[in-house]
């Protein structure tokens, strides 16, 4: 007996295996249908859909001319940022003695800077010019110390400034890499390489012999000099994790740290420079060649910082 259903049949999977096995024409015809459809589905090369090769995509190559202007607007904005940060000091060094003259107050003429710093970047603060630090209260004890540093700091140079010429006070100032190493020695346990020891014996020696040589020397303008390469130079190596934000460090997050103190050390000649032809201020050949041997010093030191201890000289 049969039995009917209205269910169509299904063709069993294994009758679909048994049947007759393709031509090689009929697949070759096959084969040409279909690119003569995606032929005509694309008629122009150029709108077909782009494919994947092997899983990698394709990138356009970088324009040789967009790095060279890339790189131009770099360098411009550098050197505008050194220019900037040259030209601020010089008129802080020329003002802050003219000031000092008239004014012969150094703890008002700092708090009266300060005070107007406060006031400018609490305004900035306020109109969102310039993002507020987010300060958590563990981070006040240690933010407290190196702002006495920077404010003491500030007051020494300015009682430098009024008593000494302003060459004389940036010339004893280039004693601060012989402080940085004294307290990153006490403070951090960082020992100087050989190369480090070797340039600071100019820098002292330049120093000496300027203020051997100097015409406006005298003892308060010497001693608050070196009392704020002190304080300055305590402030820097505790500041590590604790950075002011300034123009100085916006180029220091641009180069790389030894060209920061190159920079810094060629500013230092140009105040110096500046502040010799605004006030006239006569200087001796010893006084120039101290100076000079001083700052030679000093650009030494930077180089010397450079130099890596080599690992496998010490565990031969």
């Amino acid at each position: 007996m049969l039995l009917i259903t209205p269910y169509p049949r299904l063709v069993s999977p294994l009758l679909a295996t048994k049947s007759t096995p393709e031509s090689s024409f009929t697949r070759r015809a096959r084969a040409s249908s279909s690119s003569s459809t995606s032929s005509s589905s694309y008629p122009w090369p150029f709108l077909r859909p782009k494919r994947r090769l092997n899983g990698f995509k394709l990138k356009s190559a970088t324009v040789p001319g967009d790095v060279e202007s890339g790189s131009l607007v770099k360098g411009l904005k550098l050197g505008g940022m050194f220019g900037v940060w040259y030209l601020l000091n010089i008129y802080y060094n020329i003002f802050n003695k003219q000031v000092l003259r008239v004014y012969p107050y150094p703890a008002t003429v700092t708090a009266f800077q300060l005070g107007c710093g406060t006031l400018m970047i609490s305004i900035m603060w306020l109109l969102k010019l310039h993002p507020r630090p987010k300060v958590t209260p563990s981070q006040f004890p240690a933010i407290l110390q190196l702002a006495a540093a920077h404010t003491l700091g500030n007051l020494l140079t300015n009682v430098s400034l009024g008593r000494v010429n302003v060459s004389f006070t940036h010339t004893i100032k280039a004693l601060e890499p012989f402080f940085t190493v004294l307290f990153s020695v006490l403070l951090l346990d960082e020992w100087p390489s050989l190369w480090i020891v070797c340039s600071l014996l100019p820098i002292v020696a330049g120093v000496s012999l300027a203020s051997f040589t100097e015409a406006s020397f005298n003892w308060i303008g010497f001693c608050s000099a070196m009392a704020s390469n002190v304080t300055n130079q305590s402030r820097n190596v505790l500041s590590k994790k604790f950075m002011v934000e300034k123009v100085s460090y916006m180029i220091l997050e641009m180069v790389s740290p030894v060209t920061h103190s190159v920079g810094n050390c060629v500013k230092r000649v140009v105040v110096i420079a500046s502040s010799i032809l605004f006030f006239k201020t006569p200087v001796s050949p010893l006084n120039s060649i101290g100076t000079a041997t001083a700052l030679a010093g000093v650009y030494l030191y930077t180089r010397a910082k450079r130099v890596k201890p080599n690992p496998n000289s010490k565990s031969s």
